[in-house]
Formats: C-alpha cells, structure tokens, sequence
C-alpha cells in the first residue's frame, strides 16, 4: 500500500511539476537524448593522470605533479548540461540526479582503469579501494539545504562499486572560493577539513562533485593522508577545462 500511495504522489507530482532536463529544460527527461549525447566526456587516455585534467597526458599546465591524491578521474567537462547535473542536486534539490551523476562518475572510473597513474597502476581498481568517502558539505550549508549532495552520490557509487561509504571528513565554513586563484583558494581551505573517524590504512576512493583548481580535493586528500590513510585516489563528476 506504501508503493501504491508514494507512485500515486509521484503521478500527480508529475502533472503539477513535470519533468525537465536540467540541460535545457526539455519536459519528459532528467537528461534529454540531445543533451545526453552532448555531453562532455572526457577521454581518460587523453586526461592527466594526477589532476584530471582533459588533455594532460603528455604534458599538462593544470598541475605540477604533485598532488596529494595517488590519482585523479573526471567524468565530464565544464559545458553543456555538466554544471547543471552538478548545481540542479546541489542547489535545486533535484535529488534524482545523485544515482545519474554516480553513473557518470563510474563510467569515467572503468574506462581510466585501463590507464596508468603515475606509479605504473591503474588509474583506478575497485579491488584496490576499501571504502568510499566524499568532500562533505559544511554544517551551514548541510542545514540550508537539508541534505548533502556528496553524500548522496558517493552512497550511490559505492553501493554501484560494491564498496562501503565511510563517513570521515567534517568540513568547516571558509571565506567564498569565488574570485580567488590557485594560491588563493588553496590558503583559503587550509584548516577547513578535519577526520572524524579512523582512516589508518585505509584505501579510500575521494569523491567531489566540480574541480576547479583542485584545492578543495587535495585539501582534504591531505588531512586524510595525515591520519593515516593509504595513497588516496579521487573522482569528480566536472572538470572545469
């Protein structure tokens, strides 16, 4: 009876609010057939191995090498209806799009694991994670929204991966990431994470929704890796280009 009154209130949801792609609003679809088959895949032979960027294989000008995580996997490009898969979950409390957004990000994972990270093994291996954790939302940001969107989608690819979802990293408010660069958004984060359960020896998949600089990931890569943590591999859904 439960099923019967939750599709019933879904149906005239539907009919009241109808169902829109959240890349150009199209009625019928999360994400219509045009815009799915625009989207922005980045192709992980082409990416950089150690921040994700989409044509850094050979030489790449978004990093140093010298990130925290051991590698770094994007699914999606900054175009297109990426942005809003990302900020319609965020913002919009379009929660239908966690286990899509999860799907992106496993795709990008299973086709990086016939590449090479910088240490010789695959970008990724399932059999080489023990558990999957997420940059988490900020208390302020948790209680405006009533929800994490992290949260959601990692819990979506770990049950996808067959892993389990560790809950460890708290995340304090800092300044507006907006207008700053590299430097700036890196000294800005600083001090912003914190372990809230034990990691030691831990192999742990790090998931984020946008990378940017990628200061936000290896920020919390680091705090991470200081509480004992194996090397820490990441994912996101968007790479900002």
């Amino acid at each position: 009876m439960a099923g019967f009154r939750k599709k019933l209130a879904d149906a005239a949801l539907e009919l009241i609010a109808p169902t829109r792609c959240v890349g150009c609003e199209m009625p019928g679809e999360l994400i219509c057939d045009e815009c799915r088959s625009e989207l922005p895949w980045i192709e992980q032979r082409r990416a950089c191995p150690v921040c994700g960027a989409a044509y850094g294989d050979l030489t790449c000008t978004g990093c140093e090498a010298d990130w925290e995580t051991r590698s770094m996997v994007c699914a999606l490009g900054f175009t297109g209806a990426a942005p809003r898969m990302a900020t319609c979950l965020k913002d919009y409390h379009e929660l239908r799009l966690a286990p899509v957004n999860a799907v992106a990000i496993l795709t990008a994972l299973e086709e990086a694991s016939f590449w090479s990270a910088l240490d010789g093994r695959p970008r990724f291996d399932a059999g080489a994670i023990d558990a999957v954790c997420f940059v988490p939302a900020t208390a302020e940001a948790y209680e405006r929204r009533g929800y994490d969107h992290m949260e959601l989608t990692a819990r979506e690819l770990a049950r996808m991966l067959g892993l389990p979802l560790a809950d460890v990293l708290a995340r304090e408010k800092a300044s507006d990431q907006r207008g700053l660069g590299r430097t700036g958004r890196a000294e800005n984060l600083a001090g912003t994470f914190r372990v809230v359960d034990n990691v030691a020896g831990l192999r742990l998949l790090l998931v984020d929704d946008v990378v940017t600089t990628g200061a936000t990931v290896r920020e919390a890569a680091r705090v991470l890796l200081a509480r004992g943590a194996e090397p820490v591999t990441a994912c996101s859904l968007v790479r900002v280009w």
